[in-house]
């Protein structure tokens, strides 16, 4: 039977796990978020570890609560652990971004781990904004996002992963990358991406594949009408080589992917699509997070 909102889903903040420090940090973050009138209120901010948000900002006004995830220790290392829930009640409309890139350094074995999960009641709108992931050469590393949607709820979003450090001429030669991203509704699939990414000796052209391009990304909107297919392809290709970019047109997903050299280059890329697509899809035009001018 469908829950009549998402508080019947709502997981609860996980028992404090036993961790020896000698293998990493485990932390997490459970935030909720509410519609107060013509408001979006953060109604809950509970944490363990060194994770958690700054106070929510307003830019465009009250109705888009804007936050920015803040994980002091600026990277993860192996054995660290990290888990990010979000619930939206109904009519919240909420964007989630990052301050900086997010390093996933070398390890002998052990791996990092990172966990997105997000829960949208009917009405409520979610953007996704990360900036990038950057696996450093040896580092091992899985992370899962996932969005479950009631009927009625809105996602617009991408992320994008650097594999070894092209500005600094490091290629992913060592480690893994394990990529999942999905969007699902009512318990359905709607969308389901995962890549792994093995580095490999000096002797392999293309270790991970990818045409030996070392930054990838996809970016997703959710019920965008079909006809902005068509409309992002000329702006788009002003902003990066189309060889380098694909769109795709899924049933209830409009899908764009990177595969090239930058990941300066992707994020241009989707903040672009992102501009554009989102005051049809949204409602508003786009207010980019102050915090990506820093």
């Amino acid at each position: 039977m469908r829950p009549a909102s998402t508080a019947a889903i709502r997981p609860p903040l996980a028992a404090p796990a036993e961790i020896d420090p000698s293998t990493g940090w485990a932390a997490e973050l459970s935030l909720a978020f509410a519609a107060r009138g013509a408001a979006t209120v953060l109604t809950r901010r509970q944490h363990r570890g060194p994770l958690t948000v700054q106070r929510p900002f307003y830019p465009e006004g009250p109705a888009v609560c804007q936050v920015t995830l803040l994980h002091p220790p600026g990277g993860l290392v192996g054995g660290d652990q990290l888990q990010l829930t979000a619930t939206l009640e109904a009519g919240a409309q909420v964007l989630i971004t990052t301050p900086a890139a997010s390093k996933i350094y070398r390890s002998t074995a052990a791996v990092a781990r990172q966990r997105q999960h997000f829960h949208l009641a009917a009405g409520a709108a979610l953007e996704w904004l990360p900036q990038e992931t950057i696996l450093f050469s040896g580092a091992h590393f899985r992370s899962h996002t996932r969005v479950d949607l009631a009927p009625g709820g809105r996602f617009l979003g991408w992320e994008i992963t650097c594999l070894g450090r092209p500005a600094c001429a490091e290629r992913f030669d060592a480690g893994h990358g394990a990529i999942a991203l999905e969007l699902w509704e009512d318990g359905q699939p709607l969308f389901i991406e995962r890549g792994r990414y093995a580095g490999g000796g000096a002797l392999l052209a293309a270790p991970w594949g990818l045409g030996d391009q070392p930054v990838v990304g996809t970016w997703l909107a959710l019920d965008a009408p079909a006809e902005l297919t068509d409309v992002l392809r000329a702006p788009l290709s002003e902003v990066a080589d189309p060889a380098r970019w694909g769109l795709t047109r899924l049933p209830r997903v409009l899908a764009l992917r990177y595969r090239g050299p930058s990941a300066a280059e992707a994020r241009a890329l989707f903040i672009r699509a992102w501009t554009l697509v989102r005051p049809t899809l949204l409602g508003r035009d786009a207010h980019p997070p102050r915090i990506w001018a820093t």
